[in-house]
C-alpha cells in the first residue's frame, strides 16, 4: 500500500466523524445560532458524554468552519471550567489543523479549492511559500485572520509537517487561551465588573471590526515586499 494511501487511511475516521457530526448539527439550531451560551445548552444534553461531543464539535469548527473557534472555546469555559474546557479545545483544534493541513499536503490543489476561495488562495499562498514560519506565526497571533484557512494553504507548500506542528502549538493556543478564560470565569466575576467588561468587548469587538482589514493589509503588504 501506498504511502499516501495509507495517510488517507489514518484521517478517514476524523472525516467521517467529523461529517456525521456536521449533518447532525444542521438539523439543529446551532448552526445559526452559534452563541457560547446556545453551544453549552446543546453539548450539556450529552451528559455524561459532554467533554467527547464538544471536542468533535471544536474539531469540526476547524476542519469545516461553520463556527469559530473562539466561541466554542469560550462555551468549553462555561462548561467544563476554564482548564479543561481549554485542554479540550487546544486538543481539538492542534488536531484539526493537522488533519487539514495533511488533506492539502495529498489531495493538493482538487481539496484546497473546495474551501479555499481564488480569492484568498491568491492573497496568501505566495506569501506563506516565499515567507513561511514568520508569516504563519503572525497569522495565528493575530485574530485578524482566517486561520484555519491557512492550515489549509500551508499544506500545499513544502513546509514540513513537523515544523507546521511546532508553529501551531506554540502561537494558537493563545486566543483560545483568552477566550476559555473568558467563559470559565463569565459566572464568577462580580456584578459590578460584568458591564465593564461588557464594555471592553464591545469596544474590542468594534475596533477589530474597524481595524482588522487594515492591519491584516499592512501585515499582507510588508510581506509581498
Amino acid at each position: 500500500m501506498k504511502p499516501k494511501t495509507k495517510k488517507l487511511l489514518l484521517l478517514l475516521p476524523v472525516l467521517l466523524a467529523v461529517t456525521a457530526l456536521l449533518m447532525y448539527l444542521r438539523s439543529n439550531d446551532i448552526l445559526t445560532n452559534y452563541s457560547a451560551e446556545a453551544i453549552r445548552d446543546w453539548v450539556d444534553q450529552f451528559t455524561p458524554w459532554g467533554e467527547l461531543v464538544f471536542f468533535g464539535l471544536q474539531l469540526m469548527s476547524v476542519i469545516i468552519a461553520p463556527i469559530p473557534s473562539n466561541v466554542t472555546a469560550a462555551a468549553g469555559g462555561l462548561l467544563f471550567g476554564f482548564p479543561q474546557g481549554f485542554l479540550i479545545t487546544i486538543a481539538a483544534v492542534v488536531l484539526g489543523s493537522c488533519t487539514t493541513f495533511s488533506l492539502a499536503r495529498l489531495l493538493g490543489q482538487d481539496f484546497a479549492q473546495n474551501f479555499v476561495s481564488r480569492k484568498l488562495s491568491a492573497r496568501y499562498l505566495q506569501i506563506i511559500q516565499r515567507k513561511r514560519d514568520s508569516f504563519l506565526v503572525l497569522v495565528f497571533l493575530f485574530p485578524f485572520f482566517p486561520d484555519d484557512i491557512i492550515c489549509i494553504l500551508a499544506g500545499l507548500t513544502d513546509i514540513p509537517f513537523r515544523r507546521f506542528v511546532a508553529i501551531v502549538l506554540l502561537t494558537r493556543p493563545w486566543g483560545l487561551l483568552a477566550a476559555s478564560a473568558l467563559g470559565g470565569t463569565a459566572f464568577s466575576i462580580p456584578i459590578w465588573a460584568i458591564p465593564i467588561a461588557a464594555l471592553a468587548l464591545a469596544l474590542l469587538f468594534y475596533l477589530g471590526l474597524k481595524y482588522g482589514d487594515r492591519i491584516e493589509a499592512a501585515i499582507v503588504h510588508h510581506f509581498r515586499k
